[in-house]
């Protein structure tokens, strides 16, 4: 009989929810949080909502929003000092997927010592991390319930996918509020980013009926409630969907883990540092096209769980009626359709290729993929 792992933390969701962030924290044993966040978040009054709510349970902070988009090596590095210097004892990340991910990288750096490239790959922490609470303000890259966090090596312009089960938060806050404030632009490249990792986690060789669950009630979300979120950021039906899809996604593949179309994302975003979700709305159909063959069924039942009637369709027209839904929801939200609408040229590929070859997402893709293969993948895609 396999033996199969779960992990996830302990999870605070609803409208508000933000508010609990410092006794969260307390709870945990904290006597002083360092809030990572960006400045973007900040002008948006959410980190003065969490700055609130460390006051009111009398938990003593600091901040750190010194960062950008795609986080790199060098913020994970001024968090860990501005940490250091404040004494601080606990993390509070708040932010999309570049914030939590620099506030674990903070996390591990503090107790573990040493770079961030030097925990590149899987399981290769080992000391444990101090308490971390997790916010997150998009729907989303779902670092607050992940075992991931991704970092770009500024010297190698390489996203480092880092992998361990130290990388779970103690807590994770889910505010669909937060994301009232995210314009159609972002509300559309982060919803694709959930609906690739739910599809991913789906066809992935190391899903389990656990990650299945989730997975499934992730893309049946996406399905309905993507068009809705991006065309209004009032529509709170919508944002709370979202915000539950992007959990649930998070969930599976931080125990399914990915595949192809993120291990061929993190390829460009480490030396392009374009926008991680649109990369992956250009690159899911064509990975999705790829990988059918090796898992027919599964991706029939995508089908099924989108709400195509597949009933008519053999388990091959059923796997194409899914990839042409994801292209018809990725065009009506405003996705960009080619690696050449955001600069990619021929030129480009090659170096794309044997980066992705070499990221930890494609141990999990379903079908085998050679360089060749993938330098032909983007050439279609551009």
């Amino acid at each position: 009989m396999s033996i199969t792992k779960f992990v996830m933390p302990e999870v605070i969701f609803g409208k508000g929810s933000i508010e609990q962030a410092g006794e969260a924290c307390l709870r945990l044993g904290a006597n002083k949080a360092l809030i990572v966040s960006d400045s973007g978040v900040a002008n948006a009054g959410w980190l003065d909502k969490v700055i609130e709510s460390c006051q009111d349970a009398g938990l003593a902070f600091a901040t750190f929003i010194e960062m950008t988009t795609n986080p790199k090596d060098r913020e994970i590095e001024a968090g860990c000092l501005a940490f250091k210097e404040q004494e601080c004892d606990a993390i509070i990340g708040l932010g999309g997927g570049s914030a939590l991910d620099v506030a674990k990288g903070v996390a591990l750096l503090v107790t573990n010592g040493g770079i961030i490239s030097d925990y590149e790959g899987v399981d290769k922490v080992h000391s444990p991390l101090p308490p971390m609470v997790m916010i997150m303000t998009t729907a989303g890259s779902g670092s607050e319930v992940s075992q991931f966090s991704v970092i770009v090596d500024s010297f190698r312009e390489k996203k480092m996918t880092i992998i361990s089960k130290s990388l779970v938060p103690d807590i994770a806050i889910v505010d669909p509020a937060t994301l009232t404030t995210l314009g159609p632009d972002l509300t559309a490249a982060t919803g694709m980013d959930v609906l690739t990792h739910a599809i991913e986690a789906y066809v992935s060789i190391a899903a389990t009926p656990l990650t299945d669950v989730q997975a499934k009630n992730a893309l049946s979300i996406v399905s309905r409630h993507l068009r809705p979120s991006v065309a209004s950021r009032h529509n709170e039906e919508a944002k709370k969907a979202m915000a539950m899809a992007s959990l649930q996604a998070g969930l599976a593949f931080s125990n399914a883990i990915l595949g192809a179309a993120h291990a061929i994302s993190h390829a460009i975003g480490g030396k392009y540092l374009l926008p991680h979700g649109e990369i992956n709305a250009i690159l899911l159909p064509h990975v999705m096209d790829f990988n059918r063959i090796a898992s027919p069924r599964r991706f029939s039942e995508i089908a099924d769980i989108m709400g195509i009637d597949t009933r008519a369709l053999t388990e091959q027209q059923a796997g194409m009626a899914a990839i042409h839904f994801v292209r018809e929801l990725s065009q009506d939200i405003g996705a960009p359709k080619s690696l050449s609408d955001v600069g990619i040229t021929k030129e480009m590929i090659d170096p794309i290729g044997m980066t992705a070859l070499e990221d930890a997402c494609m141990i999990t893709n379903p079908r085998d993929m050679s360089l060749e293969q993938i330098n032909q993948l983007l050439l279609t895609a551009l």
